[in-house]
């Protein structure tokens, strides 16, 4: 891109500064008038220039105008549409998930979810329906059970599933992804045994005698991957699209995938070949396929359709879960004296591919949940610092949920991004202290604590784990309740985000972490026009409200996305109108 004249910065700058204080730069010709007018509500830019607007104003799908309705006539004509709002609607930038599985996502809206099931019975239940419909042997397939949900917190077991599917392989998938559960038939035609040895970084769970229960953890479920019947790719192509239009709805306008294979980033860029892709991705590289991870490093990050896919950073992964205790401590769990976790890929292993990573310009995240893989992941990152600008590569710890106190100032030292999901907090906080302890839970869900030191969070959802919608994620940031309203004074609540953090994580600062915030983020002049529309102020309303809330437009690029029913879509109004 050519470098602009010194002069022709500053005049850009002036340009800026004038358009947000109600002015615009006059129009020359019809070229220049305005494509969409955003008017009626209150708008938030998060642009320090001008923080508040009354009308957003894009032209060629970016932000060209973002203030008061002064001297709008000077920027539009005959052909632009008009978007006109109550006035207690709110406009504030595109929300983006910071972490979250679109594939994932489109699989729980394509199978048994088992999300907020309160009890094995029902579970059961749940399967038995499922099995009706389908032939003897094929695999019935479940996602998001919990047992810190049930009466009865303790893993299930074969015995729990057999009788009632004697001639199904079963494959139920833990709400965290880091555990599975399965019957007889499954482990028979997998091949497990009591003879199978745990892979490094997974854990076969045994009876007294050495037998399989039925759960394998971590990357034990990797044993059963060769017999699993897969989806098509026309198939993942159905689940995108599905977690797309979910996403539209919550007011997404971008997702950073954590986790990517390549038939998925094969499926997205068909997608985007046939405009079906209404939100920004921004991929990260699973290593499912280390040959196709190491060609697609060496071929450097890339941009592609029009800006709605971003190839661009790795996915590396330090420990588990802490809900199936696979989060790797530093010291035993509180309530399992004998286990400390798991590191799913080696010290060295974190450091090799991170060094590949960086040296060709990828952008490195660590999936770290525990005390100890968060600290395995900055030692690494600390040492890779010696020969890389971390901070130009925005590299980041994925869940940060257990920190150190030692830690915690280091991610700002080494220019860290805390990539964190609040729902975490307000499903964990039933049980997280029998976890960790009175003493090691003061360093989890740490988010004013790490902003106090220096350090940057983005926020996200981990969907499917949790609900891909943002404002349940700012409602958890701000009050740390669970949607019932407890504790009544938030748990930990001096932990919690101010509703600016919380809104700047799932906007600016989530751009910031895909590194994008050049493009989207803000409503600023010359970004892409991604907006998300309330239906009320979430500043102003009370923060228990803010799960009813209502998205009333989301828009990508200028382009509506989603409109609630109810809503006009963009329509070109006479000038006596105007």
């Amino acid at each position: 891109m050519k470098r602009l004249p010194r002069i022709h910065t500053t005049l850009i700058c002036l340009l800026i500064f004038v358009t947000s204080a109600s002015s615009a730069p006059p129009r020359s010709s019809s070229r220049a008038a305005l494509d969409l007018v955003i008017t009626g509500g209150r708008v938030y830019t998060l642009d320090p220039r001008s923080p508040l607007a009354s009308v957003i104003g894009v032209r060629d799908r970016k932000i060209h105008f973002a203030g008061l309705p002064d001297f709008l006539s000077q920027l539009t004509d005959r052909e632009t549409q008009y978007i006109r709002l109550e006035n207690t609607a709110v406009c504030v930038p595109g929300l983006i998930d910071a972490h979250g599985h679109l594939l994932g996502l489109g699989e729980q809206l394509s199978t048994l979810d088992f999300t907020g099931v309160a009890s094995l019975a029902h579970i059961r239940e749940r399967v038995i329906q499922r099995i009706a419909t389908q032939p003897a042997g094929e695999w019935i397939r479940g996602v998001n059970w919990d047992q810190n949900d049930w009466e009865d917190k303790r893993f299930p077991t074969i015995a729990d599933i057999d009788d009632i599917s004697p001639n199904h392989p079963t494959y139920l998938e833990r709400i965290d992804g880091h555990a599975v559960w399965v019957n007889s038939v499954a482990l028979r035609r997998c091949g497990i045994t009591h003879e199978t040895p745990d892979p490094p970084g997974g854990r076969v769970l045994r009876d007294s005698v050495g037998a399989p229960t039925g759960v394998l953890i971590d990357n034990a479920v990797d044993l059963l991957t060769p017999c699993l019947t897969q989806p098509s790719l026309a198939e993942k192509k159905e689940r995108l699209r599905r977690a797309f239009a979910l996403c539209n709805r919550f007011g997404l306008v971008g997702v950073t995938d954590a986790g990517l294979d390549s038939e998925a980033i094969v499926g997205l860029r068909e997608l985007a070949s046939e405009g079906e892709l209404s939100l920004r991705v921004y991929g990260m590289l699973g290593l499912s396929d280390t040959q196709y991870v190491r060609n697609t490093l060496r071929n450097g990050p890339t941009r592609e359709a029009d800006d709605h896919l971003f190839f661009g950073a790795l996915k590396l992964y330090a420990d588990g879960a802490l809900g199936s205790r696979g989060a790797a401590l530093l010291a035993p769990y509180s309530d399992d004296s004998t286990n400390l976790g798991l590191e799913i890929q080696s010290r060295e292993q974190l450091k090799y591919w991170a060094d590949l990573a960086l040296r060709n310009g990828f952008q490195v995240a660590v999936h770290a949940i525990g005390d100890r893989g968060v600290r395995n992941a900055l030692n690494m990152f600390s040492e890779l610092s010696q020969k890389y600008d971390l901070q130009e590569l925005r590299s980041r710890v994925e869940h940060a949920q257990v920190i150190a106190s030692e830690d915690i100032p280091r991610f700002a030292t080494l220019n860290v991004i805390a990539s964190v999901q609040p729902t975490h907090c307000t499903s964990d906080m039933y049980w997280a202290e029998e976890r960790l302890g009175p003493e090691r839970i003061k360093g989890a869900y740490a988010w004013r604590s790490l902003r106090s030191a220096g350090a940057r969070l983005a926020c996200g959802s981990d969907f499917p784990v949790e609900s891909a919608n943002p404002l349940l994620g700012m409602y958890a940031a701000v009050t740390r309740k669970d949607l019932k309203g407890w504790p009544d004074s938030g748990w930990r609540a001096s932990e919690s985000m101010s509703s600016e953090e919380a809104l700047r994580g799932y906007t600016l600062d989530a751009a910031y972490a895909a590194r994008v915030d050049s493009l989207t983020g803000s409503i600023a002049y010359g970004k892409f026009a991604d907006v998300t529309i309330f239906d009320r102020d979430i500043f102003t309303c009370p923060p228990d409200e803010l799960p009813s809330v209502k998205v009333l437009y989301t828009i990508v690029a200028g382009k509506v996305v989603y409109a609630a029913s109810g809503q006009s879509l963009p329509s070109i109004e006479s000038q006596k109108e105007k």
